[in-house]
C-alpha cells in the first residue's frame, strides 16, 4: 500500500459511497440534460470546475447497461476519460466493462451518441496524462495513491 494513502480510501464503505454517489448523479444529470451534474465541483474541481458526461456501456457479466459520470478532457475529435476510481486500488467496473465490450454510449448534456473505447498506448498516455491534470490536479494525486498504473481511455464517435 502506497504511504500517502488516506486511511480507509479500500474500505467496503468507500467503495459503496462511490458507487450510490455515481447513481445519484447519473439519475440527476439524465433528468436536468446535464444542467444538474454536468460539472464537477468537488477536490480541485471546487474553483475550477470539471466537464462531466455519463458513459452508458453494458456490464460484462450481467448485460445490463450501466451509467457513470465520469470527468472528460476534449482532445480533437475525441473524448478522454480517466479510470481513477478515485485512487482505489481496483479499477472501475465500468473501465473492466469497456475491455469486454469497447462499445458504448456518452451523453454530454443533451447530446447522446454511440463511441468506440479503447486505451491509450503509452505514448498518448503520456501525451495526455499532463492535460488531463491539467483539468483535474487531483488526477495525480490519486495515481499516488495506488499501485496500479490508472488508465486513460479514449472514446471515439461509432
Amino acid at each position: 500500500m502506497p504511504k500517502n494513502q488516506p486511511k480507509g480510501l479500500n474500505s467496503p464503505m468507500t467503495t459503496r459511497i462511490i458507487r450510490y454517489g455515481s447513481r445519484a448523479q447519473a439519475w440527476i444529470y439524465r433528468r436536468t440534460n446535464g444542467r444538474v451534474g454536468g460539472t464537477w465541483r468537488i477536490g480541485a474541481g471546487f474553483r475550477n470546475p470539471v466537464p462531466t458526461l455519463l458513459l452508458e456501456h453494458r456490464g460484462r457479466k450481467s448485460g445490463k447497461i450501466f451509467a457513470a459520470p465520469l470527468l472528460y478532457l476534449v482532445d480533437g475529435e475525441d473524448l478522454v476519460i480517466v479510470g481513477s476510481q478515485g485512487g482505489l486500488a481496483n479499477h472501475p467496473q465500468w473501465y473492466l466493462n469497456l475491455l469486454a465490450d469497447p462499445n458504448a454510449h456518452v451523453r454530454i448534456r443533451g447530446e447522446h451518441y454511440p463511441v468506440v473505447a479503447r486505451v491509450a498506448d503509452p505514448d498518448e498516455r503520456q501525451r495526455l496524462w499532463p492535460l488531463l491534470t491539467g483539468l483535474y490536479a487531483d488526477f495525480d494525486a490519486y495515481q499516488s495513491w495506488t499501485e496500479r498504473e490508472i488508465p486513460v481511455v479514449i472514446l471515439s464517435r461509432a
